[in-house]
């Protein structure tokens, strides 16, 4: 039979155990990192879906739908709102020294020319 003082005792060993065990439970259950604010599906100015996910330590920027679906149109280094990089024009092939800014559900992207003669577009997030 437990004593009265041993079962005292075993109450907050019992809590220490069953907190251990929540908060193992819970780690597990989190992702292991937030993605980056450019990763996902976006639809183009134009109407097609790209998609943007790591590819070795940037970002690859593939066309998912439309004409030139399959065809990689950009690479894109950089962390949290800002980007830059190379953008190609799928109809022409012809590759710009760009960069995309990501606020909320929406990324500005901007391709240029010897940095003075740019062009720009805005996609919004799927």
């Amino acid at each position: 039979m437990i004593s009265m003082k041993d079962a005292r005792r075993s109450v907050p060993m019992a809590g220490a155990i069953l907190g251990m065990i929540l908060g193992t439970v819970l780690a597990g259950s989190l992702p292991a990192r937030a993605a980056e604010p450019i990763e996902g599906n976006w639809k183009t100015e134009s109407g097609e879906t790209a998609q943007i996910g790591k590819c070795g330590t940037a970002y690859c920027v593939t066309l998912k739908t439309g004409k030139y679906a399959g065809k990689k149109i950009g690479t894109l280094s950089g962390t949290g709102a800002d980007y830059s990089g190379e953008i190609t024009d799928p109809a022409n092939d012809k590759t710009y020294s760009g960069s995309a800014a990501v606020t909320g559900s929406a990324m500005k992207l901007k391709g240029c020319v010897l940095k003075v003669l740019c062009k720009s577009q805005t996609w919004s997030r799927l």
